[in-house]
């Protein structure tokens, strides 16, 4: 593996801090360069390639496989099958956490949903193993698929999300729609999702006796590396990861699945390193996805357009074996002032790989719903979308009457507005066009995600000449983290960034928690800033108490640090660098250690969210009914900047994925065999080039200083939440049509009008 040169001076001038900077990708001449090295990239002396064999039914059992065919095959050094593995040290079927999910690794002959893995074949070239695995001829017994969202009776879930309430309420909904002059009463579908990461999920894994090395993508080291300590009997300290880069994840590489634990059983059976990378196909089953949904949505307003009621259920679905239900009608809990709010869920079973989170979960698929049925709203109540929103968003969280950022929120909606131009788009539907005769329509949604912590730790070291380093087990997965991290870094320890070594992306470095649920920058960084914090406390402590020091007497409280100095707070004519002080005290350096968590105190008094609105422009050609997003602007408000050129770039990847959640993306099970009938980037549409229209992003300036130390918000996921309902709605207004399955279809709005 190359060394990673994250420490380069940048390539142009800086005033003030290291963090708000819009400074560029310190990764970046290494992606173009090809220089980084992801997990495939890696070739130990001796390595064999794996390749899974898997299932073509979707229920049932194997009934045989011609091992013997597959081992003939030159080349091929080993099979492994259920009757033929390594034995791991606990059942996998066991959830020893919440954060735990049932895998299938071999365990038994049963079949429960199409591509799961039935045997892994071992070779020494990848065409060797991918034609042994085609050698294994699988024969079956063959059950009916449950397929769908009405494949079998339908049951209310224990929790949905992670622990989340199966139902809440607030208020007395039946009668608040009872009294109100005007309801809707509609049902929204959304299809189920597949995160489709650039690079799929891969392992290079190699044994030395009890020892293990592991080359892998992967959103939550430490989480990995104790799942595969528990599965494999063996010591946090005997294995090493390394995941400097990730090619995406969205979620699917947040836990540890079943095919990187099968290429570490395959490592084992052979006695050498082995290489497993799924196929694109093969990412549709094993390692996650987003749930399906039917969302019913009752609103009720009084006469001057005021909600008096808001009942959101959601039917969702999950594996037979397993339990992750979309807590999709939890995004009705914190945007609009409603009196009376339920959310409720129940859930199927059916012969599919357990969904698991995927970018914005629940947030995704239950905007949606409401953001199209808050504009169904206002259209029965003849107000204009924005409108009836500046009427109803909440000021406090609906649900809790905890206070959060609502002023923020109507900032967003203001300025989002001001830049799109709202204020000419027409009440009526179907009453624009352009030059060109195409149907123009205005549409907009809301957006909020949660503002999350978690918990991490971090390493600060300040080195006798002048540098310092920071080191942490971040996850890098596109996102800009070796960047904005290495920004908090920076500032943390009073430096310029080139003069920070970064650590980042291992195993064997302080746990940096979950690169997940839009937290990673506000975790780890505030995890940074703490033990930047106290590795400055120490070196003060060694100044202000020598007598030889210009900050001698001066005491911890009473120095700053800014530009690898030291500097009196009452005087700033007198301070000392960071090199003086520690070449006088005899000392080659100095550590500490820092952590990062949520403030329960905070959390129980705040509500903490992000906010934004999305609006949306199409065209539609009034014949063929074909849809295109013109434009789209979006404002968001997000605490703290860390760098406004990632988090741009965050947020346009977000309106990105709305506008595919609106019009692209499903994934289409054929109902006899529950078989994914698309599982390959040709025909899982998502949008290229041509589908992008220009998008504009506002940054909101916020100031929160109860979400953390630092002010940060995540924007990870914000991006997508009000932005698919932007583009449904801008649909309608430009058609009349109100399509309320998704992805929106041209035959839907052909025959509908």
């Amino acid at each position: 593996m190359p060394e990673l040169n994250l420490t380069s001076a940048p390539a142009h001038l800086r005033h003030g801090s290291n963090i708000g900077q819009p400074l560029t990708r310190r990764d970046g001449v290494l992606k173009v360069k090809g220089q980084a090295t992801y997990a495939a990239d890696n070739h130990p002396p001796g390595m064999l390639f794996a390749v899974m064999a898997v299932a073509s039914i979707s229920r049932g059992r194997v009934v045989s496989l011609d091992v013997a065919a597959a081992k003939r095959h030159p080349g091929v050094v080993d099979v492994m099958t259920p009757d033929h593995k390594p034995e791991l040290a606990i059942d996998p079927e066991i959830k020893t956490n919440p954060f735990v999910f049932r895998m299938e690794v071999l365990q038994s002959h049963e079949v429960r949903y199409a591509n799961q893995p039935i045997a892994v074949v071992i070779a020494e070239t990848l065409e060797a193993a991918t034609e042994g695995a085609l050698l294994l001829a699988p024969r079956y017994e063959t059950l009916p698929a449950l397929v769908g969202l009405d494949a079998g009776e339908s049951f209310v879930p224990p929790v949905v999300g992670v622990g989340n309430p199966t139902e809440s309420h607030r208020g007395d909904v039946e009668a608040g729609l009872a009294t109100a002059e005007k309801q809707i009463d509609a049902t929204y579908e959304t299809p189920p999702q597949y995160h489709n990461a650039m690079e799929p999920h891969a392992i290079v894994a190699s044994w030395d006796g009890d020892r293990l090395q592991i080359d892998m993508p992967t959103q939550g080291l430490m989480l990995s590396l104790a799942r595969i300590a528990e599965l494999f009997g063996i010591a946090h300290d005997k294995i090493h990861i390394r995941s400097p880069f990730l090619g995406g994840g969205f979620g699917s590489k947040g836990l540890m699945a079943g095919p990187p634990t099968l290429g570490i059983m395959a490592a084992k059976l052979v006695g050498r390193p082995v290489k497993l990378v799924l196929r694109r196909e093969q990412m549709y089953g094993p390692v996650g996805h987003r749930a399906p949904t039917r969302q019913r949505l009752r609103i009720g307003a009084d006469g001057e357009g005021r909600l008096t009621a808001l009942d959101h259920h959601a039917r969702t679905v999950s594996s037979t074996f397993d339990d992750f239900y979309e807590p999709a009608a939890d995004a009705s809990h914190t945007l609009y002032a409603a009196p009376a709010i339920r959310t409720s869920h129940d859930a199927v079973r059916v012969n599919t790989g357990t969904p698991l989170f995927m970018r914005a979960p629940g947030e995704a698929t239950g905007s949606i719903a409401l953001e199209s049925a808050i504009d169904e709203m206002a259209w029965a109540c003849g107000i204009d979308p924005l409108a009836f929103r500046l009427k109803n968003y909440a000021e406090v969280e609906p649900m809790t009457g905890r206070p959060f950022s609502s002023k923020a929120l109507r900032a967003c909606y203001d300025q989002g507005a001001a830049r799109f131009g709202w204020a000419k788009r027409s009440l009526q539907p179907r009453q624009m066009r352009d030059d060109a005769g195409l149907l123009v329509g205005w549409g907009m949604g809301t957006a909020t995600f949660p503002a999350l912590m978690f918990q991490a730790e971090a390493r600060a070291v300040l080195r006798r000449d002048g540098s310092g380093a920071m080191e942490i087990g971040a996850h890098d997965m596109g996102q800009g983290a070796w960047t904005a991290l290495a920004q908090i870094a920076a500032d943390a320890v009073g430096l310029d960034i080139d003069r920070v070594d970064f650590k980042a992306g291992t195993s064997d470095l302080p746990d940096a928690g979950i690169a997940g649920g839009s937290a990673h920058t506000a975790t780890a960084g505030a995890a940074i800033h703490s033990a930047g914090a106290a590795v400055i406390a120490k070196l003060a402590d060694l100044a202000t108490n020598d007598e030889r020091s210009p900050l001698f007497g001066a005491g911890n409280a009473g120095v700053i640090a800014r530009d690898g100095r030291l500097i009196r707070r009452d005087d700033e004519s007198r301070s000392e660098s960071y090199a003086e002080i520690l070449a006088r005290a005899g000392v080659a350096e100095v550590e500490a250690r820092g952590t990062g968590a949520p403030n329960p105190a905070a959390m129980e008094q705040y509500a903490m969210h992000a906010h934004g609105a999305v609006f949306a422009e199409v065209k539609v050609d009034p014949e063929l009914g074909q849809v295109r997003v013109s434009r789209m602007v979006g404002a968001f408000a997000a605490g703290r900047i860390v760098n406004p050129h990632l988090v741009k770039s965050q947020l346009f990847g977000g309106m990105i994925w709305g506008l595919s959640f609106a019009l692209h993306e499903e994934a289409i099970t054929d109902r006899r065999s529950g078989r994914i009938m698309n599982a390959n980037l040709g025909e899982y549409h998502i949008p290229v080039n041509a589908d992008v229209p220009p998008l504009d992003v506002i940054t909101v300036e916020e100031h929160d200083p109860h979400v953390n130390a630092l002010g940060i918000k995540g924007v990870g996921e914000i991006g997508i939440t009000g932005s698919a309902g932007a583009v449904a709605n801008a649909v309608w207004h430009a058609t009349g049509v109100r399509v309320r399955r998704f992805p929106i279809r041209i035959e839907e709005l052909l025959t509908q009008r």
